[in-house]
């Protein structure tokens, strides 16, 4: 079971908060087994808060709670807690509803989880009007200057370019439906551009690592029919048009692919 399209499903962008998490857990898994023996690949996730106009404001938290089963309280703690409260707490409730967003970082365990590389895939909230993007382009910058290696995987037509290279240096050629950016520490003045049009296969990635390292290689395309078949996307409605919709050029070749598979 695979996707029609020979590369990214513009109809998966209707579960993209899945696919999203998808993508990340299995490019950390399949890095996890190709980086050099100190460097990790690390899950991290901010906090996006929803709010009027379809903004959203980032939270980074700083104490993650986790629960271990059959754990107890030392009898100090418990004396203290068992103190009558005098005051009842007021009670607030949000008018936000809180959405997590993953990314990866490459880490080195020798020098105190020094981050070395991130990998980002772009989501909608980071390429929409308001305050998830420029939170994005914040945090972006902050890549930079930190002297951390940035990858960006853009698989979403939703929203404006957000990559880290200026769009003006962009030639026409490499406006693609799908892009991806690499930015490396070492090389601060380029930037490696991929263009990625509607029904090309997604290239396989050199992920930079320490200046001494080999680049370690990722398969996107792989990662991706992952998260197709694991995601069981084979009842998506290839009749209908996706949203965001294609433009005039990109349906028409959808539409003949797709009557050639007996999909319309």
């Amino acid at each position: 079971m695979k996707s029609p399209f020979p590369g990214m499903d513009p109809y998966l962008e209707k579960y993209w908060h899945e696919v999203h998490q998808s993508l990340i857990t299995y490019t950390r898994d399949f890095l996890q087994a190709n980086l050099p023996a100190p460097l990790r690949a690390r899950i991290e996730q901010r906090v996006l808060l929803e709010v009027e106009s379809d903004n959203w404001r980032a939270v980074y938290p700083d104490v993650h709670v986790v629960e271990f089963p059959h754990a107890s309280l030392p009898a100090a703690v418990e004396a203290e807690t068992a103190v009558a409260i005098e005051e009842e707490p007021l009670l607030i409730t949000p008018q936000s509803e809180p959405l997590t967003e993953g990314y990866i970082e490459i880490v080195d365990a020798e020098s105190g989880n020094r981050v070395i590389t991130v990998i980002e895939f772009l989501s909608p909230t980071n390429k929409l009007p308001g305050r998830g993007r420029e939170q994005y382009l914040f945090k972006q910058r902050d890549v930079i200057r930190a002297g951390a290696n940035l990858v960006e995987i853009d698989l979403t037509r939703t929203g404006q370019r957000t990559l880290a290279v200026p769009d003006e240096l962009v030639p026409p050629a490499y406006r693609t439906t799908y892009q991806i950016c690499i930015w490396r520490s070492r090389l601060p003045s380029r930037f490696e551009l991929y263009r990625i049009p509607l029904m090309r296969r997604l290239p396989p990635l050199s992920i930079p690592l320490r200046a001494k390292d080999t680049d370690a290689r990722m398969a996107l395309q792989m990662q991706l029919n992952r998260c197709y078949t694991n995601g069981r996307y084979d009842d998506l409605d290839y009749r209908a048009a996706p949203n965001p919709p294609l433009n005039a050029e990109e349906a028409a070749l959808a539409d003949e692919m797709l009557r050639a598979k007996g999909l319309r």
